[in-house]
């Protein structure tokens, strides 16, 4: 069946809510079978506070900048309707969610179950222990371009993050998907791919078929 999955990725005023930071920028791109949609959410916030230093220097939102743009409530029902029904796949989701549902509480809206989030942080570690799982060491691992990431910008991120867990889970390789065929796409020659690694297994009449070509092959050809 069609999964439709949301890569999700913010940017803060600083590390820790506890010391009062906020989310500056959610972006949000849509895939599906691991395909992109096209479809996305990003934005830029008024964190309604001034951006650490630390902060400033990993992704480059000034004060002057973010003070203009819309608050978290402005946009909570919009991003809540683009997530709605639909896991998040998020790296060290645990930084991001603790975000994400604070300004959720802020808003009076209900928090983000962390049980529809997918961690590629935690799909890293198990996979390669021991060795360096950032973002930026994972494009290296699976040779991804990431020499647009100067700063740290969520939507850049996501597109990046896209790429990585294709390979985490080892979905890189088109298969064709015959479940979505049709007559006109068939004459017009299109095909519909689908970047999963999906089993289609033959029905019984189908092996049935087969075994009574293999009999009457074998037939033909030694008797």
């Amino acid at each position: 069946m069609s999964e439709k999955q949301i890569i999700l990725d913010t940017e803060t005023t600083g590390l820790d809510i506890r010391d009062g930071h906020r989310i500056v920028e959610i972006g949000c791109l849509e895939i599906e079978n691991f395909i992109p949609t096209k479809k996305t959410f990003h934005c830029y916030l008024n964190p309604e506070r001034k951006v650490s230093e630390q902060a400033f220097k990993v992704h480059g939102y000034s004060d002057d900048f973010l003070s203009s743009q819309k608050k978290f409530l402005d946009i909570a029902e919009e991003f809540l309707k683009f997530i709605e029904g639909k896991k998040l796949v998020i790296h060290n989701a645990k930084f991001d969610i603790s975000h994400l549902n604070n300004e959720l509480m802020l808003a009076n809206k209900k928090k983000i179950d962390f049980e529809k989030v997918i961690d590629t942080l935690e799909i890293a570690k198990s996979k390669f222990p021991g060795a360096q799982i950032s973002l930026d060491a994972l494009c290296k691992r699976y040779k991804i371009d990431n020499s647009k990431r100067i700063k740290h910008t969520a939507i850049i991120d996501c597109e990046l993050l896209c790429k990585v867990y294709v390979n985490l889970l080892d979905q890189k390789e088109p298969i064709l998907n015959f479940e979505s065929f049709d007559n006109s796409q068939i004459s017009d020659n299109k095909i519909s791919h689908s970047y999963c690694k999906k089993v289609i297994k033959p029905s019984e009449q189908e092996i049935e078929n087969h075994k009574l070509f293999l009999k009457t092959n074998l037939k033909k050809n030694y008797f």
